[in-house]
């Protein structure tokens, strides 16, 4: 499958490495993605030369090797792939290949034995060795008291061929072989060709879906390093390289049918992580955990929904464990979210629902909003059903008891005249704003609800957001909607599915089964993108997201036809 870099790295499982091409600078950069989106990426700028001039080239991409080959003489090139989770092969024919650092102050390249350089970036706290295994190299890095005034190599100057590995590590490097490009290239293959075996089949229609979604999961796998105690799925390997603690469920439910421990991994690093309080981290990378904001109460249904697809997560051992963990994150919001037993838990912040922008935070903070409420409700039913699957009976009936009590509060204070809304907790006054898909999210505890309240919020996600490609985040008939709003108004993955999963449970399959044949058609208009305009289907924001391709995975695993009569 053809990739085009500007939207979609090159990259692949386990690596730290990516290559990306800048459109607005007409720059091809390799990158570390170390240190979390807060961190500069770009490392070196990649420049394809004759003799001493950079000559144009295109850029033929597939989800294992990147070639840059000369517009105007394409037997001549230079080719990379990430055999390894920590090297980047780079072969050279007929061309120059020049690497000129994106440097800051400290960063310092010296010679390091024979054909070999070991390059100190201390921005990103990483060493890279340059070992020249074939061909020749033009370094020029001079030196400026503590650190030299610029690092660039060129590989291959005389033409021919040539050969190079960049290794990355932290402290020592070790003495090793590299492999010749094509075992680098085809160990990288079989990986990804494994990867994609394990994916589910789709029609034919939505082939390049599956291929692009399932190249985006597996490239945007990283290893464990610091705080990452197992291997990671970030969000994105453009410019959202962290793992989300609400993100990473719906990624950890796909993954849990085809690579449980993968899955399971993807719970545990927060797990590993969690605040005294009980709170997860909002965010983590390889660095740091931030606690500045949190997410919804979501992850014992996402357990519940791996739970259904692989026994693996029955085991009573998981399940003890899953319990206790998710006990505390639920004991948080009840301990230190909720200041009045008269009032439900609040957000602080619009980034604690996920939904950062959404209308019913525009009056300001913090809020009393019934998705919250909802997802603790189903969070304490599930609970209870887990305490009593472990003999535990007095936690069972407990936690029935605490979601009865939320289930009251939700329905005497964030239920008036036919609708849910939100309250604005200093003043406890109902937001004026109402246009926002969040407050029809009580759908997912649609079994506790009266069936007339469940009917009318069925009426209503059809009547008010229900677009071309699916549900609005805020209704297009609203003052705020915004086409490229970010919560205001594009179509989000994660809330689709919630939603699908809500009416289906609900019985409401044949709008389930709509709305998801609208998300998998909206992926090939607008790909695997951070969200999507509601009508035209364009891909908005970051243009390569896991969670993205982990929804419409499990979507066409669950609702298509694989017969082509069918189509």
């Amino acid at each position: 499958m053809p990739l085009n870099l500007s939207s979609v790295p090159f990259s692949r499982y386990g690596s730290y490495f990516a290559v990306s091409f800048a459109k607005e600078t007409n720059q091809l950069f390799l990158r570390d993605l170390h240190g979390g989106d807060e961190a500069p990426s770009n490392i070196f700028v990649l420049d394809l030369l004759r003799g001493e001039e950079a000559v144009e080239y295109e850029l033929e991409a597939t989800e294992t090797k990147l070639r840059m080959v000369h517009r105007h003489n394409p037997s001549e090139y230079a080719e990379l792939c990430i055999g390894d989770e920590n090297v980047v092969h780079c072969r050279l024919h007929g061309a120059a290949l020049k690497l000129t650092a994106v440097k800051t102050r400290y960063d310092s390249l010296m010679p390091c034995g024979r054909n070999q350089w070991e390059y100190h970036l201390y921005s990103k706290e990483i060493k890279l060795m340059f070992t020249l295994l074939q061909g020749d190299i033009d370094v020029r890095a001079p030196w400026r008291t503590v650190g030299n005034d610029k690092i660039e190599m060129v590989l291959n100057p005389g033409g021919g061929d040539g050969l190079l590995a960049i290794e990355s590590y932290r402290t020592v490097w070790r003495k090793r072989e590299y492999d010749d490009f094509d075992r680098a290239h085809a160990r990288a293959e079989r990986h990804f060709q494994q990867w994609l075996e394990r994916m589910p089949p789709v029609p034919s229609r939505y082939e390049p879906s599956r291929r692009l979604a399932a190249y985006i999961t597996w490239s945007c796998v990283v290893r464990p390093e610091g705080r990452l105690v197992d291997y990671a799925m970030y969000m994105s390997k453009n410019w959202m390289f962290n793992i989300w603690s609400w993100d990473n469920c719906f990624n950890a439910i796909m993954l849990s049918g085809r690579d449980p421990e993968l899955a399971l991994a993807q719970f545990e690093i927060f797990m590993a992580h969690q605040d005294d309080s009980g709170v997860y981290a909002d965010f983590i990378n390889d660095k740091f955990c931030s606690f500045n904001c949190c997410k919804p109460p979501i992850h014992a249904w996402a357990f519940a929904q791996m739970r259904r697809r692989n026994e693996r997560f029955n085991d009573r051992a998981v399940v003890a464990r899953m319990y206790d963990s998710l006990v505390r994150a639920t004991n948080y919001w009840l301990s230190f979210r909720r200041p009045d037993p008269a009032r439900l838990p609040l957000y602080h912040h619009g980034n604690d629902s996920g939904w950062d922008n959404a209308s019913i935070f525009h009056e300001g903070i913090p809020v009393e909003a019934p998705d919250l409420a909802a997802h603790l409700i189903r969070q304490m039913d599930i609970l209870s059903g887990m305490a009593a699957e472990l003999e535990r009976a007095d936690e069972a009936q407990a936690w029935k008891g605490k979601a009865d009590e939320l289930y009251e509060l939700l329905m005497s204070r964030l239920y008036k005249d036919g609708r849910f809304v939100a309250r604005y907790a200093p003043e406890d006054r109902v937001i004026e704003n109402r246009d926002s898909l969040i407050l029809c999210m009580p759908l997912i505890v649609g079994y506790r609800l009266p069936r007339d309240v469940v009917r009318s919020l069925a009426g209503v996600l059809a009547d008010k957001f229900e677009a071309t490609y699916g549900l609005c985040t805020e209704s297009y008939r609203s003052p705020l909607y915004r086409e490229n709003g970010y919560w205001l108004g594009p179509i989000w993955a994660p809330v689709a599915y919630l939603f699908i999963d809500a009416l289906r449970d609900n019985g409401y399959n044949e709008f389930a089964t709509r709305l998801a044949a609208k998300f998998m058609d909206l992926t090939l208009a607008g790909g695997m993108a951070e969200n999507f305009d509601p009508f035209s289907g364009q891909g908005l924001v970051d243009p390569a997201f896991t969670w993205t391709s982990s929804v419409f995975l499990m979507l066409a695993e669950q609702f298509t036809v694989l017969s082509e009569d069918n189509e």
